[in-house]
């Protein structure tokens, strides 16, 4: 099996603009998604899965690094995006990680994303090493949301 590397950023680029594109900027006690899930820290396989019912719709990948979380990668089924899935998990992870006195170093452009939305949580990123994901890609330069996130979409895609 050949594996097509340009292919593969593609989908993962699809795959963030997606998720990007279901964030909120509502506030936090908003962000709850419309089901309810429970999120489970599988530590054995580094990462947190928002379940709903008996399946996995969502998980956010991370490792342990110099005593710090780098938050990977954000996956939500397609089905379940646009309910606020990945919102709440992201939400929800953070909470956890601000309990356990641990920074975060941010790789995942979605979580960095959500963080730029709710700068309550911008002091939980390591200011040594920050990561890649961050600092939004695009600054807005108005002030109409919906236009905002179309440019970022853009952007990453």
């Amino acid at each position: 099996m050949t594996t097509n590397i340009e292919a593969e950023a593609a989908t993962r680029e699809e795959n963030n603009a997606a998720l990007v594109a279901a964030l909120d900027r509502k506030n936090l006690r908003d962000v709850e998604s419309s089901w309810v899930l429970d999120v489970i820290n599988d530590a054995e396989r580094g990462r947190w899965i928002a379940t709903l019912g008996a399946d996995a719709i969502a998980e956010l990948s991370y490792r342990f690094v110099g005593g710090r979380v780098v938050l990977l990668t954000t996956w939500v089924e397609p089905a379940a995006r646009h309910n606020r899935v990945a919102t709440e998990l992201i939400a929800r992870v953070l909470d956890e990680i601000r309990e356990s006195g641990k920074k975060i170093t941010i790789i995942c452009p979605v979580v960095g994303e959500f963080i730029a939305r709710h700068p309550e949580y911008l002091d939980l990123i390591d200011k040594v090493h920050p990561g890649s994901g961050a600092y939004r890609r695009h600054e807005p330069a108005g002030g109409n949301d919906d236009e905002d996130l179309a440019a970022l979409e853009r952007d990453l895609t």
